[in-house]
């Protein structure tokens, strides 16, 4: 008990997310800490208790740990035990090895969830389970709560409650973890590509959680804020490629791109805007690679008449590659032709999707469908009653779809994450399932070297 040492003995203190260092100055702070002259004490982020307490054993220091909030949970086990298929034991060792600390990297529907329950079980720490999106969250508190024998809590859908294993989205755990950071022994990052960007950043930065697993199917981000996730979670311990799985604990499939053609109305429109806001560009000095570039475009472009013309005629292009009459006439020659298969329509934008599912009289689900008519067109999916739906980008992520085969892409981005991930909603294995991916391409337009980008990805090779 503290209470029990001496007043002089040094104090290892949370406090909002961070450490403070409580002692007299002949005793030096572990590494990472800083002086703070407000409170006359060394600071350090909360990530970093691990670090001190390894310094202070190293060093044999007699302190006194007041930071941790939590202890171990001896009798936790698992419910529902299964034998691990061979690649969620290799996994799971592999973290172990590593201090548990580290990413796994797996392809959507190989059971990365199954792989954190072992890893709780292995760790028996309060946990905290990190999630991007609300779906997600419902889906994670769900599958706990049949696994473990104790009452789950859940922050974030308006919910709001701590219990030793909690499901938090993003966004609530950025906001609790100054008050909550000193409660988890191990926390969980899904879809831990969310985790670099600037403010999800604070959420490792401010738990004190030694033990840390990342978990994602593509953890790679355009900006390379990825290197980060060495920092707060730890190295990339385990790898699995689609291809690696395919056949086996994944869907067998194929990809294949199909390109049309503008009209040549459409090609004329097509090229004039292009002309327009690409000569703006070069006027101006604007560089396009990466973040940066876009960004000094968006900045530039909104001074003037002819900056607001350019950016308008941006649009235009945009609007005609991917909305072609073309396109659409191609996906009702697919839809027909694969009449027996499921089908999700991936679009790039809104207003797309909007048409596709007012042309083809399918359910559309977009970022502003509420939850539970999204939950209800997920289930008729499911169930059959509809054979087609359409959604911009809310789907890429967390849905669970083992009886939809065939995926269309009528327009996308050029990030590599946001087609594995396409992909990956037609890859949950069902028996004689054979899945497969269409991309519709625009030929002689900008969307040829998006496709390019994207299909970098081994994924793209097909998984025969």
């Amino acid at each position: 008990m503290t209470d029990t040492l001496p007043s002089d003995t040094p104090r290892l203190r949370f406090e909002r997310g961070t450490l403070l260092w409580d002692a007299g100055p002949a005793q030096p702070a572990p590494p990472g800490f800083t002086a703070d002259g407000r409170v006359g004490r060394p600071r350090a982020q909360a990530m970093e208790y691990r670090t001190a307490v390894e310094w202070l054993v190293a060093h044999k220091v007699s302190y006194a740990d007041e930071a941790r909030a939590w202890q171990p949970l001896l009798d936790l086990r698992h419910l529902a035990p299964r034998d691990p298929r061979p690649y969620q034991a290799e996994a799971c060792d592999a973290w172990v090895a590593a201090g548990k600390r580290g990413l796994v990297v797996l392809p959507t529907g190989t059971g990365k969830s199954y792989l954190a329950e072992m890893c709780i079980v292995a760790t028996k720490r309060p946990t905290l389970i990190v999630v991007p999106t609300i779906d997600l969250l419902a889906q994670w508190h769900r599958r706990l709560s049949a696994c473990f024998d104790m009452p789950i809590g859940i922050l974030g859908g308006g919910s709001h409650e701590l219990q030793p294993i909690t499901v938090s989205t993003y966004a609530s755990a950025y906001l609790h973890v100054e008050r909550y950071g000193d409660r988890f022994g191990l926390v969980i990052f899904d879809e831990v590509h969310h985790l670099p960007s600037e403010s999800h950043q604070a959420i490792a930065q401010g738990l004190l959680a030694p033990f840390r697993l990342g978990l994602s199917a593509t953890p790679e981000r355009a900006d390379e804020a990825h290197d980060l996730l060495g920092e707060l979670v730890g190295p990339q311990v385990y790898r699995k490629h689609i291809s690696d799985m395919s056949g086996d604990y994944l869907a067998p499939y194929e990809t294949i791109q199909l390109q049309v053609h503008l009209s040549a109305a459409e090609q004329e429109a097509y090229d004039h805007a292009q002309a327009t806001w690409r000569t703006f560009v070069r006027v101006n000095g604007i560089r396009l690679g990466g973040r940066d570039g876009w960004q000094r475009f968006l900045q530039v472009s909104a001074r003037s008449k002819s900056g607001r013309a350019a950016h308008k005629a941006w649009r235009e292009a945009r609007r005609i590659a991917h909305g072609t009459e073309r396109k659409l006439d191609l996906l009702d020659d697919l839809l027909v032709e694969e009449a027996e298969r499921r089908a999700l329509v991936f679009t790039d934008d809104n207003a797309t999707a909007t048409r596709i599912a007012r042309e083809f009289l399918v359910p559309i689900i977009t970022h502003q469908t509420p939850a539970k008519e999204r939950a209800e067109i997920l289930a008729g999916l499911t169930s059959g009653h509809y054979r087609v739906v359409v959604t911009s980008r809310v789907l890429n992520e967390g849905v669970d779809l083992p009886d939809v085969g065939m995926a269309v892409v009528v327009s996308g981005t050029g990030s590599v994450r946001e087609h594995v991930q396409r992909l990956g909603r037609i890859l949950r294995p069902r028996d004689g399932k054979q899945a497969v991916l269409y991309e519709l391409v625009t030929a002689r337009t900008a969307e040829e070297r998006t496709s390019e980008r994207r299909r970098e990805h081994e994924a793209y090779g097909g998984g025969e």
